[in-house]
């Protein structure tokens, strides 16, 4: 196991503590997503909206919503994600603050962006959404049918539509890619919107896991992107599209695999603490799912420290979230098979783990699409094979 920096370890003690506190209302939110109004001032989710740091957790900057503590914002991210999600993932995936907007910023927002941004979500929580993926075409950026249309004075018109977009129907602001109308692939931008704005419509979809999220569907009709809201303009072309989706992937692809690695977690935790007489093959059994979910946090503290020391190296972040996943899943489907027939009805957390793991599984990219990446790493050398 990577031995973590003393203050950064610390952290990851206060964090957490409050895994418990986000598995008060798992449930609810499971049922009803709009619950997570109710609980805004749980500690995890204060954090998370960038409005409280503990005060001993020594960051690089100490305003709200920016630092990222250590000079290690992947793995910190990583830490953080699994023991919240070890609480609960959809609570944590539901609670309001930057995310993956905020990461986008990072890599291609400038000062005066990212102030108008931070500065909104520090006034009260707030949410926002990271809108890439379209209907029938996935997160194909060669087939982005999402257009903008140059109006003259540096401002763009947006049309187009998006689906599966967490937390857009409460975001009060949200990132969007879009083509500039009459280009090619390079013509990719991403502009931030303000939610409000004439245009932007917002309609939850029906999910089975991580409901807490609340994916949705957006239909963006004749949305106005002021000149200052493009974001990279500062930047040559090359580096505004594809090249910011990925750098944005490979920092958050360890995080993805790290909340994986909670649910996996929780799930097992729940055996242990609820089944302690475990023997004979069922203790083995269990025993090998612990020592799978120890191995697969290794492989994603590698890959979230490979990202953090070159933001490019994002292959063993692929091979993070596909192993991750499939831990996950397997851990959360036999669970229930400690506590005999029926164990999805009697223990609806065991049933909402399994769903949630599933869930995961679809973010980020699918198992296929990691597996593609790492081979396209380990052919150009990129990736040893040892």
């Amino acid at each position: 196991m990577i031995s973590l920096p003393a203050s950064l370890a610390t952290a990851h003690r206060v964090v957490r503590h409050w895994a418990d506190d986000l598995r008060q209302g798992a449930l609810e939110l499971d049922r009803d997503p709009d619950a997570i109004h109710r609980y805004l001032d749980l500690p995890a989710v204060r954090f998370l909206a960038g409005h409280e740091v503990p005060p001993d957790w020594d960051r690089a900057c100490t305003a709200p919503g920016s630092g990222p503590a250590h000079g290690l914002p992947t793995l910190e991210r990583v830490l953080v994600s699994e023991e919240l999600a070890r609480g609960d993932a959809g609570m944590m995936l539901a609670s309001p603050g930057p995310s993956m907007c905020g990461v986008l910023l990072g890599v291609l927002g400038g000062p005066e962006q990212r102030e108008w941004v931070h500065g909104r979500l520090a006034e009260r929580p707030r949410w926002t959404c990271f809108a890439l993926t379209e209907p029938e075409r996935g997160s194909a950026i060669g087939e982005m049918t999402s257009t903008l249309t140059p109006v003259g004075d540096g401002s763009y018109v947006l049309d187009g539509e998006k689906r599966y977009v967490g937390n857009a129907a409460r975001a009060d602001l949200g990132a969007v890619f879009a083509r500039v109308a009459g280009t090619e692939r390079l013509g990719v931008l991403a502009v931030l919107v303000d939610t409000a704005d004439p245009g932007f419509h917002a309609e939850p979809l029906p999910t089975v896991g991580l409901r807490g999220a609340q994916l949705t569907r957006i239909r963006l009709d004749g949305v106005r992107v002021p000149a200052e809201r493009v974001l990279g303009a500062h930047l040559p072309p090359t580096r505004r599209g594809m090249w910011s989706i990925v750098s944005v992937f490979n920092q958050l692809r360890p995080s993805v695999a790290a909340i994986a690695l909670g649910i996996a977690r929780a799930a097992h935790d729940y055996v242990g603490e609820h089944r302690r007489l475990l023997r004979g093959p069922e203790r083995e059994t269990y025993e090998e799912l612990g020592r799978r979910i120890d191995a697969a946090r290794s492989l994603t503290y590698r890959a979230a420290l490979a990202v953090d020391r070159r933001p490019s190296a994002g292959h063993l972040a692929s091979a993070a979230k596909a192993r991750a996943c499939e831990v996950a899943e397997e851990v959360t489907l036999r669970a229930p098979g400690f506590f005999g027939p029926g164990a999805r009805l009697d223990q609806p957390l065991l049933d909402k783990w399994a769903r949630d793991a599933r869930g995961v599984e679809f973010m980020e990219g699918t198992r296929n699409i990691q597996k593609l990446n790492l081979f396209q790493g380990l052919h150009t050398g990129k990736v040893g094979r040892n």
